[in-house]
């Protein structure tokens, strides 16, 4: 695999960074970057429309084009693509820092006590790296062996799941009684929300997501308390309980808008019960959170469409490696 000339040397064999991605191009490489002391990253791509494709290959990255098909569906893509038993799986908005990166290296040299490792996010919102409201500590387990875990869950909120017997741990993001900053700590870093605005489209598209995936299950017809209650607890556990008006005004925008996603979810799980809205289907709900302005993308996305030319609506998923 081909390294950049920045990329630290790999101390050991074996582990796999998994990746899904849709017009990313502002993410890819800062993700791909923090993770090239990996055997090797593999970006499942869903027919990017601007240069993620390109610059993930310029990378070293095995890039696999596979339609959308939802989050859990293409993660467990990258597992079956991956090569090694160990991976690390990653968003595009994450990156890992040189002190997991550590602490993973350790892990993976030594004898193993655990088959899968929690790993605690890190959240970067409005100036801040979030400390409270739930936001910190915020546990995910990414470093597992695939052969003993699976993604499941209901989009967009994908998780592993273990298989019966196998164990798991956590790797703490810094020693009892240590203080210290956001790339210091043994983290995933999560840039996820550039400002309010982007922050308001991505809950828009999940509560969306949210909702269809509520309206298969059959869920109960939705009440005043789900449109009332929910958010206000949402509101009070995340800002006064959790702690979050420690962070400030940070913490303050993340209550509110953590509230109004729990009502969003359940206002369009309203207006699909009621016949006033229908059920997108996942492959229409590509998630291109970090997507350009179209006047401003349009020129820089332009070669890469070509390179890779967008599959028929309706047309079965086209798979090609690269």
């Amino acid at each position: 695999m081909n390294r950049s000339a920045e990329a630290p040397p790999k101390v050991w064999a074996g582990l796999s960074a998994c990746i899904i991605s849709f017009n990313e191009e502002e993410n890819i490489a800062a993700c791909i970057d923090s993770v090239a002391w990996c055997d090797e990253v593999v970006v499942i791509d869903s027919f990017s429309q601007d240069r993620t494709a390109e610059i993930a290959r310029g990378r070293g990255a095995k890039v696999i084009q596979r339609k959308w098909a939802g989050h859990v569906a293409q993660k467990n893509v990258a597992l079956d693509a991956a090569a090694h038993d160990w991976v690390l799986s990653l968003d595009c908005d994450e990156r890992v820092t040189p002190k997991l990166r550590q602490e993973i290296g350790a892990i993976l040299s030594s004898p193993r006590k655990h088959d899968g490792y929690y790993i605690s996010r890190k959240l970067f919102y409005l100036g801040r790296w979030l400390e409270h409201g739930g936001w910190f500590p915020e546990w995910r387990l990414r470093l597992f062996r695939k052969s003993l875990g699976r993604w499941a869950g209901m989009d967009p909120h994908d998780t592993v799941e273990m298989r019966e017997g196998a164990s798991t741990g956590k790797i703490q993001p810094r020693a009892a009684g240590e203080r210290s900053g956001g790339i210091e700590d043994a983290v995933i870093l999560h840039c996820s929300f550039r400002d309010l605005s982007h922050q308001l489209k991505v809950l828009d598209r999940y509560s969306e997501i949210q909702a269809g995936e509520l309206s298969h299950t059959g869920k109960r017809a939705v009440t005043a308390a789900d449109l009332i209650l929910r958010p206000c607890w949402r509101f009070l556990l995340t800002y006064l309980l959790k702690g979050g008006f420690l962070d400030g005004a940070s913490g303050y925008h993340m209550a509110v808008n953590h509230a109004y996603a729990a009502y969003m979810k359940y206002a369009k799980l309203w207006e699909i019960q009621r016949g006033l809205a229908k059920v997108r289907a996942k492959e229409e709900m590509v998630p291109s959170l970090s997507q350009k302005p179209q006047s401003e993308s349009h020129s820089e996305s332009q070669s890469e469409s070509q390179l890779e030319p967008q599959p028929e609506p309706g047309a079965e998923p086209k798979v090609g490696i690269s």
